[in-house]
């Protein structure tokens, strides 16, 4: 039977609380993903999904509500957990790459190994595993000025799987690619989801992308406004 790996219920967000400009972004979303699903949260720019999808990841707390991550409440964890969470359950995967230009593709992706004390040998094995899985062994040692964006993200996407985390978290993954080579890059996502039964949440604003997974949350104004399986368009 499949959990619910995030759990979220009657979750707000508010800025500058108590102040005269208080600003309320989330207006009490309601989310839960099974364990193995690809789910994807759509909508335009302003409608709360930076601010959603950084609860998600436990790079910032709700004002209000309840957030299971795993089963663990994050809301109980102190700032140092919540590090590890997002070291060891969550891999990341961002528009912009963020990756550090003055290193190679392998020594990018070891980073996670590295902050979870892994020795170098291992990191080294580990995270060339994750480049042969999306195509960048041969790149190993190129550094990310002297790859191209789609390769870039790769790199990125095998710095998300290299401790092998329960989720992965993208936000517009193909936000800067053209589209053939984010064509590319979604094709790595459904063999993360398909091989690796990674459970995969993706933060887009197009519904073309969000049609490729297998449930679509429309968020507008802060709230979620529509749920439907992509089958059902």
């Amino acid at each position: 039977m499949s959990t619910a790996v995030i759990d979220m219920n009657g979750i707000i967000k508010r800025y500058y609380e108590g102040q005269e400009n208080e600003l309320e972004i989330l207006h009490g979303i309601d989310l839960h993903v099974e364990e193995g699903e690809f789910v994807s949260v759509v909508g335009e720019s302003g409608s709360g999904k930076s601010t959603l999808m950084n609860i998600i990841g436990a790079l910032d707390r709700p004002s209000e509500g309840t957030y299971f991550l795993g089963g663990e409440d994050v809301g109980e964890l102190d700032d140092e957990s919540l590090s590890v969470i997002r070291n060891e359950k969550i891999g990341f995967v961002f528009q912009s790459f963020y990756l550090m230009p003055r290193i190679s593709a392998i020594r990018n992706v070891e980073v996670p190994l590295l902050y979870a004390g892994v020795n170098e040998k291992e990191r080294r094995k580990r995270a060339m595993e994750q480049l042969e899985m999306v195509g960048m062994a041969d790149r190993a040692n190129h550094k990310p000025t002297e790859l191209s964006g789609g390769q870039n993200q790769r790199v990125a996407i095998a710095r998300a799987m290299v401790n092998n985390p329960s989720i992965i978290l993208a936000d517009e993954p193909t936000g800067a690619l053209d589209s053939k080579t984010g064509h590319l890059v979604m094709d790595i996502f459904h063999r993360l989801h398909d091989e690796y039964k990674k459970t995969i949440v993706l933060i887009t604003h197009s519904q073309e992308l969000a049609k490729e997974t297998q449930r679509i949350l429309t968020l507008s104004d802060g709230q979620i406004v529509d749920e439907r399986r992509s089958d059902e368009f």
